[in-house]
């Protein structure tokens, strides 16, 4: 029996013009799809190389081993995927609706939970989406005679430095804080990518647009933005909260305050935010029991209730141990409270509980009991200096979701 696609005309057939209308069909469906935007890029990132080497050099990796794991793979898209000549860039919206930043800031006794992280994982949703656009070019090439394409999506699942791409596929300029950010809609959405091994013409990138702001480099809380456009992601609160496997440094714990999940700090305080839409995902809204949380009831869950209230969400994937590691830092750092002392002690005496969290519960409970007996209520003033000025941020320039 002869194989079908033996009949069927090489990709290289395909003309400059055939190419340019698929191009426009692609980002035609990939709007039907969900995606805001949708942009392509060749794979040079031959610029980048150095960059990144110098970022691991420095250890601004931290314990995260996978991003130095494949070598200079990260900046190849083509040898991460054979084949691929053109990197199909998506973005996707993900602000959800009554965010509250400045109310969650402001209430040291609520945990803040990183917006992007409030609702389902959006890594499944956004490859599925993918899938199917690179479905819908395999198809419009059928109905041309043309045989199939090798794609193949991805969605924070490879190494590949999905930043720099979405930068040169047109989707915005990087800014400061390392985020990609879009003149009109800000930096509140996620980035995958389709790639592909069809010659289709390339979106021009975007002027950078940050100028002489240092917003994000003065408000971060761990002064994690060393210089513009470099982050050192061993002093991020993404990191410390998400990332890191065993205890915090001490040197951040105050600093992070009552954020218990990642950290927006940097993205609240960029005027180019004040234009971001809603998503229109539904799954990406705030789940009603991550909306402005009680540290005390989320410390109160049992691995079972964190299992079953965490299903689908990305919060999950840190696991009972290291969401209770993060509340005894926010719990440490909340006003003095003698329930928070009760519950400190008595989650030392739960079997859910390893060495590692006791430590975070007894660093907390010297902190509860140090402004007890100086008659302190809160953070040192340099700390709450930076996340006032945060939460002023959004009252002024996102009053909508404050």
């Amino acid at each position: 029996m002869s194989d079908s696609s033996s009949h069927l005309a090489p990709l290289t057939s395909l003309t400059a013009s055939q190419l340019g209308e698929l191009a426009l069909k692609i980002k035609t469906w990939g709007q039907e799809l969900g995606f805001a935007q949708v942009g392509i890029c060749d794979t040079d990132l031959s610029d980048e190389e150095p960059k990144l080497q110098q970022w691991l050099d420095k250890g601004y990796h931290g314990e995260m081993s996978y991003m130095a794991n494949h070598g200079m793979m990260r900046a190849r898209s083509q040898e991460l995927h054979q084949g691929t000549l053109r990197v199909i860039s998506a973005r996707m919206n993900y602000l959800p609706p009554q965010a509250g930043f400045a109310m969650n800031l402001n209430d040291p006794n609520l945990g803040y939970i990183s917006r992007y992280a409030g609702g389902r994982d959006y890594h499944k949703l956004m490859r599925n989406r993918l899938k199917k656009l690179g479905d819908k070019i395999e198809a419009e090439l059928a109905l041309l005679g043309i045989c199939k394409p090798n794609s193949r999506p991805f969605v924070d699942s490879a190494p590949i430095l999905e930043r720099p791409l979405a930068d040169k596929a047109g989707l915005g300029w990087t800014g400061k804080h390392s985020l990609l950010l879009n003149q009109d809609v800000g930096s509140w959405f996620f980035l995958g990518e389709l790639l592909i091994d069809l010659p289709l013409p390339v979106d021009i990138p975007v002027a950078e647009g940050c100028n002489t702001c240092v917003a994000c480099i003065k408000s971060c809380p761990t002064n994690a933005i060393v210089e513009p456009y470099i982050v050192d992601g061993s002093r991020c609160i993404s990191y410390l909260t998400i990332e890191l496997q065993g205890a915090i440094p001490v040197e951040f714990r105050q600093a992070i305050g009552n954020r218990i999940y990642g950290c927006d700090d940097c993205q609240l305080v960029c005027p180019v935010n004040s234009k971001a839409p809603l998503t229109e995902e539904s799954d990406f809204h705030t789940r009603a029991q991550l909306k402005q949380p009680q540290l005390l009831e989320l410390f109160a869950w049992s691995e079972t209730e964190f299992l079953k209230l965490t299903e689908g969400s990305p919060i999950r994937r840190i696991g009972h141990a290291r969401w209770l590691r993060n509340i005894a830092v926010a719990l440490g750092n909340a006003p003095y409270n003698e329930a928070i002392i009760q519950a400190l002690v008595a989650r030392k005496q739960s079997d859910e509980v390893d060495i590692m969290v006791l430590e975070h519960i007894d660093w907390a409970l010297s902190q509860q009991r140090g402004k007890q007996t100086s008659n302190e209520n809160g953070l040192p003033q340099d700390v709450n200096r930076k996340t006032q000025r945060v939460i002023r941020s959004v009252e002024k320039g996102m009053p909508r979701d404050a």
